[in-house]
């Protein structure tokens, strides 16, 4: 296995596929998961929705829970992207997300927020993203920053708010630099620092965020030419751990 997914890193999917197929067919669940994860994705054998299916289906069953957590994400799209069925992809993430799946976990506390196939449930909600956000989850400590920014299932909190974003934003979730940018500018929860948050918006603008661009021009409207040369020169530096 080890072998299979050295050769998977590396794009040699023929490789990995050759290991991985005679250990699927005896059982290995894991390798069940990997199959069915390209045929899901078409790496290394044409795209094909039902085999990837039949062998996560395989994989799930037998309780590995990162296939659990890919049946779960493939019922999200269904077979043929109109078939979607999000009523099972909630109940693998959550068989997954039980096994200490961190990626699970956090899609189980995003749609236990969302509350559109599952009951909303903020406070189970928050649960699984500290879990996931433990795990280092950059995706789960953004929703902590917002669920703590906006009152949902605890107290307003600005302190842990920024606490959280700032986490997500040194792993690159550009949602959470959007949103530490904002507290920098405002001092929300952390000490205001101007050239700081231009910085971190215009990272989080570069990562695709929407949430940045209301706040650029209001924050940059504030600062000298130096400083908004500084808060370029900022945006552009790595962060810890490579992260963009």
């Amino acid at each position: 296995m080890g072998r299979a997914l050295a050769a998977a890193n590396t794009g040699d999917y023929e490789t990995a596929l050759a290991i991985w197929e005679p250990l699927a067919r005896a059982g290995v669940a894991r390798a069940r998961n990997n199959i069915g994860a390209c045929f899901a994705e078409g790496l290394g054998v044409p795209r094909d929705r039902i085999l990837a299916l039949k062998w996560l289906t395989l994989a799930a069953e037998a309780g590995d829970p990162v296939g659990q957590r890919n049946y779960a994400a493939f019922h999200m799209q269904g077979v043929d992207g109109t078939d979607a069925d999000y009523k099972l992809a909630a109940e693998f993430y959550r068989k997954a997300a039980e096994q200490g799946d961190a990626p699970a976990q956090d899609m189980l506390s995003w749609m236990l927020l969302e509350g559109e196939v599952v009951p909303p449930d903020p406070i189970e909600a928050r649960l699984w993203a500290e879990r996931a956000a433990t795990s280092g989850i950059a995706a789960s400590m953004t929703r902590l920053g917002m669920l703590y920014h906006n009152a949902i299932g605890v107290d307003r909190d600005a302190v842990q708010a920024a606490y959280w974003w700032e986490r997500g934003a040194m792993l690159g979730d550009a949602d959470a630099q959007a949103m530490l940018g904002a507290a920098c500018h405002m001092g929300t929860g952390i000490a205001a620092d101007r050239v700081a948050a231009l910085a971190w918006l215009l990272r989080a603008r570069d990562g695709g965020s929407p949430l940045a661009e209301p706040f650029i021009g209001p924050v940059g409207d504030g600062l000298s030419k130096d400083e908004i040369t500084e808060a370029e020169r900022r945006a552009l530096l790595p962060l810890p751990g490579g992260a963009p």
